[in-house]
């Protein structure tokens, strides 16, 4: 049995659609050794990588699965343990030399490309998400550091090449390599998720040069690792106004979490406090964690935390995409299993109507939300390979001009679409797994089968790395945001949006041109009820600044208000409307792929409809009661004041 081998769609794109000539084209650096002579003869290693990652985890994860939820983690005597078949299962993975698998040559790696390493980790999370999470704080940080590295100029970028060996992190990479330590991810506090501005850890600078930093973090997934990215407070938070406040005034550090002495003890300088007793991911460690004057290495320059922060994050809400994919694919199977061999009416219940309907949606979905994952995945690596190029490439000076300008769409079309995949997908795998256990009937509220297992662990999947609500406001800001900046460019996308659906020849085109149009009118909706509503307010104001108001003075959580109401039905939209065009175009490219499309549409374009009338016929009475509130909480605050 293999992962890799029993999913024709994964195979799809290792051997047809993933561009390693344009991967490799893009990995050109000066100074670095030539491991393949030929595109071709990397592709093969690659996929041979695909495939033996997909029999490891279906020989040496699959089977351990159940025990590991039961086991879960431990802590004992201030360390925290994996459970006994956690933790033979990751011996597997490190004599397999996994966590190798992004990591530069020259680092002691495999230099394996960053969408091999994702559907990977979509195959680990197939078996089992909370090793899918651990294993991605192994290899994944390393690359984490070699990135920060290079951002903040202490990884050699120039005439002569990349020095990787010479990065700063160097040993602690061929160390998270090795799979002899991993790490973690510190953000979150007791009064301080989403809203990182309220963040309360601070570090401070010693007269001995030395930053220690102080507070607590909590919720931290594999907080039992040795390297920690920590995100604290270098400023005080006073003036709003002050970019060195709020969020300006967030540094990033990296922050080593024990020492093992020669010993044979260890020394630990961040304290494990608690693990927390979570409903799903009973495999993983979630802890809650204590600084007390923990020493710590500046990353990059004081009050770039929230900058260097947003990097990590969106890597990991594209690993996030493929480990909802995993857990909807692994739900979808255990479906069509049970539905298949269990009889009704004379029948498999595969076969009855409503039945065989969830079924051909699940893969449907997963199909269509692979293909998202994909592209956000290859945005994200040529991103950064075509960064690296454009530093300290092999060819031409206009060869390097071209990078750059590559890069930025790349970056730009990533930061569209993952809030995208990060919401589509995670909403998805608990919709597929909530299916999955109503298709078992009683069963499925037991443990025999395993389906209420995947409907805990896909609870979680909308909520950590961006809750779906934070990826609907940022999608939201960006779209409308972009509009406000290029007028006139959105002006002819939508003349060019309902012309096609009316011109264009493909009848599958036809009906994304109809779909686009939707999006773009609901937007066009949102923008204009948003304008309408300001000029509301300035009938109050004196003329004289008015115009201050309508290009300056916007308040975000004020003025839009509609636009936040609607945000998530807006990126249900957006979503539909982005895997539809990406599906087009792999029909265009494979024939047989339009059937995918063809598929996805006849769903698609009816939730697009419905969501559309939902953005473009509700909210007034919603809206209006909350400024009512908001008027009265107002009076009675200046009441009290006025009283005291």
């Amino acid at each position: 049995m293999s992962f890799y081998a029993d999913n024709e769609d994964i195979r799809f794109y290792f051997e047809r659609a993933i561009p390693w000539d344009e991967i490799r084209a893009a990995a050109r650096y000066k100074g670095r050794e030539v491991t393949f002579a030929t595109t071709l003869e990397a592709a093969e290693f690659y996929r041979e990588v695909g495939a033996s990652v997909g029999e490891l985890v279906a020989k040496e994860l699959a089977p351990r699965v159940a025990k590991i939820d039961r086991e879960g983690a431990t802590l004992e005597n201030g360390e925290a343990h994996d459970g006994p078949e956690m933790a033979a299962a990751f011996r597997a993975f490190k004599d397999a030399e996994l966590h190798r698998m992004c990591i530069p040559a020259e680092l002691g790696g495999l230099d394996v490309p960053l969408i091999v390493y994702f559907l990977g980790g979509e195959m680990i999370a197939r078996a089992d998400v909370s090793a899918m999470t651990h294993f991605s704080f192994h290899g994944g940080m390393g690359l984490a550091m070699l990135w920060y590295s290079m951002q903040e100029g202490t990884t050699k970028l120039g005439p002569d090449g990349i020095d990787f060996a010479g990065t700063r992190f160097a040993d602690y990479i061929q160390e998270l390599a090795r799979g002899d330590a991993w790490g973690s991810m510190d953000i979150t506090e007791p009064n301080a998720g989403s809203d990182m501005a309220a963040l309360r850890a601070r570090a401070e600078l010693g007269d001995d040069g030395v930053y220690r930093l102080y507070g607590q973090k909590i919720f931290i997934t594999s907080g039992h690792g040795k390297f920690h990215f920590v995100v604290a407070r270098t400023e005080e938070n006073k003036d709003p106004h002050d970019p060195m406040s709020g969020l300006g005034g967030l540094s990033m550090f990296l922050v080593k979490a024990y020492d093992d002495l020669p010993n044979g003890e260890r020394k630990r300088h961040v304290v494990i406090e608690r693990l927390e007793e979570k409903l799903g991911h009973h495999g993983s460690v979630t802890a809650a964690l204590q600084f007390d004057g923990v020493p710590g290495e500046l990353i990059g320059k004081r009050g770039e935390g929230f900058k260097y922060m947003l990097t990590l994050m969106n890597g990991a809400r594209v690993g996030v995409g493929f480990e909802a994919i995993g857990l909807a694919e692994a739900a979808m199977r255990m479906a069509r299993a049970y539905a298949e061999e269990r009889h009704s009416m004379g029948k498999a219940i595969a076969r009855h109507e409503m039945i065989a309907d969830y079924l051909d949606e699940m893969e449907v979905d997963i199909k269509a939300l692979r293909a998202l994952a994909v592209t956000c995945a290859l945005n994200e690596e040529l991103a950064q390979k075509l960064y690296m190029f454009s530093e300290a490439g092999d060819g031409t000076a206009e060869d390097r001009t071209r990078a750059k300008a590559e890069m930025a769409k790349r970056k730009q079309d990533g930061r569209r679409l993952t809030p995208l995949l990060k919401y589509a997908a995670t909403e998805k795998a608990l919709e597929i797994a909530r299916r999955n256990m109503q298709i078992h009937g009683g069963v499925g509220y037991t443990k025999e089968y395993g389906a209420e297992r995947l409907m805990r662990d896909a609870l979680v999947l909308p909520v950590y790395e961006g809750t779906s609500q934070i990826q609907s406001l940022m999608a939201m800001k960006d779209t409308l945001g972009d509009i406000m900046k290029r007028p006139q460019a959105f002006a002819m996308r939508v003349a060019e949006a309902r012309w096609q659906s009316i011109s264009l020849r493909d009848p599958l085109a036809r009906r994304l041109a109809k779909m686009s149009t939707l999006s773009l009118s609901a937007q066009q909706h949102l923008l204009t009820r948003t304008a309408k509503d300001k000029w509301k307010t300035l009938a109050k104001e004196p003329m004289s600044s008015w115009m201050v108001a309508l290009t300056k003075d916007w308040d975000p959580k004020k003025d839009f208000a509609r636009a936040m109401l609607h945000a998530e039905r807006l990126t249900k939209i957006l979503a539909d409307v982005a895997i539809a065009e990406i599906l087009l175009e792999q029909g265009e490219k494979w024939p047989e792929r339009r059937e995918l499309c063809e598929r996805w549409l006849d769903r698609a374009e009816l939730r697009v409809r419905a969501m559309h009338e939902e953005i473009t016929t509700t909210g007034d009475r919603l809206l209006a009661m909350l400024e009512a509130q908001e008027q009265e909480a107002r009076a009675s605050g200046e009441a009290r004041a006025a009283a005291e």
